[in-house]
């Protein structure tokens, strides 16, 4: 089998390492995600996956806020099985292909040029599936989608990698550029950014978290149509259980510190009827 040599840098490698925390994942014996195209996807590409830092416990980490995210993604698509899907900075991931959205949903992977052409490579292709190669924040590429679907936007790992004021303008374009929709993503506390040296993916990709969201209020003032529907701290998913030892001991001393449960969060925002 061909394989793909990858060079990426900053925060397009941490790709790599969601990546690879979703093959361990489906290699285990009790698979939290149980995503079989990542470890597919993975095996084709020439990389030594050990240099991202991801370990067993981060892994089930990740294949956690994967899971949860796709939960919250099902529910919508019951509810508009007509929609449109944006998953933005997507990466290498395979949502599209987990989901298997309803055949009236038009799925829209966006993420740099270069991430887009190695997934046109690597990824089979979809009914209805278009993959854009763009900056999230060069919102041109909005122009693309139609505006008489209700839309979803998913954005796992990504919104702290923006600067605030064009993650700001990109979730206020989205907003009030469509009539209806939600906006699912993980965010950290402005104070977690200071401990981003502390994430070894992130650290040995040398990428930058830049973005802070310290509550819904940061997030509901940047546009009067947006509602928050949900916001969960981290340490409340469902699944822990399933965690290494050591890791399942940091998480359930952590998530009893009220400052520490603050540091990072889920964000189901809601817009229009």
């Amino acid at each position: 089998m061909a394989t793909e040599k990858v060079r990426l840098t900053a925060e397009k490698a941490t790709l790599l390492a969601t990546l690879y925390g979703r093959a361990l994942d489906a290699r285990a014996p009790h698979p939290i995600l149980a995503d079989t195209l990542s470890l597919e996807i993975a095996r084709r590409i020439d990389h030594d996956f050990r240099r991202t830092g991801m370990t067993r416990g981060s892994a089930a980490a990740v294949a956690l806020r994967a899971r949860f995210l796709d939960g919250w993604a099902r529910e919508f698509l019951a509810r508009h099985p007509e929609a449109s899907v944006l998953h933005l900075g997507c990466g290498l991931d395979t949502r599209a292909h987990r989901l298997d959205p309803p055949p009236g949903v038009d799925w829209y992977d966006v993420d740099y040029p270069d991430v887009i052409e190695l997934r046109r490579r690597l990824f089979p292709d979809r009914p209805r599936y278009t993959m854009i190669g763009s900056s999230v924040t060069d919102t041109g590429w909005l122009d693309r989608v139609p505006r008489d679907k209700p839309v979803l936007v998913v954005a796992e790992g990504l919104l702290y990698y923006l600067d605030r004021d064009g993650g700001r303008a990109l979730l206020r374009r989205i907003a009030e550029g469509f009539a209806s929709g939600q906006l699912l993503f993980d965010a950290l506390h402005s104070r977690g950014l200071r401990l981003q040296k502390l994430n070894p993916p992130v650290r040995k990709a040398g990428a930058t978290m830049r973005w802070g969201i310290d509550g819904p209020a940061d997030l509901l003032s940047i546009s009067p149509k947006l509602r928050c529907v949900d916001a969960l701290s981290v340490f409340d998913l469902d699944g822990y259980d399933r965690l290494p030892g050591p890791y399942r001991l940091l998480v359930r001393v952590a998530g009893k510190m009220p400052g520490v449960r603050r540091l990072a969060a889920f964000y189901r925002l809601e817009f229009g009827a």
